[in-house]
């Protein structure tokens, strides 16, 4: 497996308010291969967002190095739990304002939105937008840059269920059609599990890979398929014995 990023020995510690040093990362090492997704899990403040963090050059690690092999500055795409998007620009703006930043033709922003089902709502304010449209908008930003690595911190945990079901399809899609590398951070193993190719469970204090668990299903995949209700099952199971 070629690969498009590594976490090659990181440590990372960070000192909290009170000034006690709390260590996330010690010599942790992980590839994300071509064209991978692979999701992350773990309890809440083992480290996963600090990966993401991390690879995105929002935090440097204390040793250890976080490397691309793209062959030039990596262009990344980025979704957050929240949308983040500029309520006072469009939903075509808002794709046009990160294309333009990357040097691409702003006029995609409209192919882009049409790809993720919302064509006719180019020239609406976020504000008027729900939930799941705004995370739809999202979602095309980050893909209409042509990223070489996307970065996805719980995109769908403030959706309702149905929605977030809707937007793992469109997800799904636009992999099809864009073929990044990326990272999932997600609470969900079964979100993991169909979205991934594989899913790493982390565990402890620092963080360490607890289990490596491959999806051997080509895209697309059909989300009613027990074989991925059957991995959030043992993904689930591995969480819980490397609780706490």
């Amino acid at each position: 497996m070629t690969a498009t990023l590594r976490f090659r020995h990181v440590d990372k510690t960070f000192v909290r308010p009170n000034g006690e040093r709390e260590m996330v990362l010690s010599d942790f090492s992980l590839d994300v291969g071509r064209g991978e997704l692979v999701a992350i899990v773990g309890s809440s403040g083992i480290g996963k967002s600090t990966l993401l963090h991390l690879a995105a050059g929002l935090e440097q690690p204390d040793a250890g190095s976080v490397e691309f092999a793209t062959g030039h500055s990596p262009r990344l795409g980025m979704v957050f739990q929240q949308p983040r998007l500029f309520d006072w620009l469009t939903a075509a703006d808002n794709i046009a304002v990160a294309i333009h930043a990357a040097g691409g033709d702003v006029a995609k922003a409209q192919e882009m939105l049409t790809a993720v089902g919302l064509g006719k709502y180019a020239h609406s304010y976020p504000l008027s937008l729900s939930g799941g449209q705004r995370q739809r908008v999202a979602l095309a930003r980050a893909f209409a840059i042509e990223p070489d690595v996307v970065l996805l911190d719980e995109p769908f945990s403030a959706l309702d269920e149905l929605t977030a079901r809707k937007l793992r399809l469109q997800l799904q899609e636009l992999w099809l059609d864009h073929a990044p590398s990326g990272i999932l951070v997600t609470h969900n193993t079964l979100e993991a599990a169909f979205l991934a190719d594989r899913v790493v469970v982390l565990g402890g204090k620092p963080a360490r890979v607890e289990k490596i668990v491959n999806v051997a299903e080509a895209r697309p995949r059909n989300a009613e398929n027990s074989f991925y209700f059957d991995l959030h099952r043992d993904i689930l199971a591995t969480l819980e014995r490397h609780a706490g």
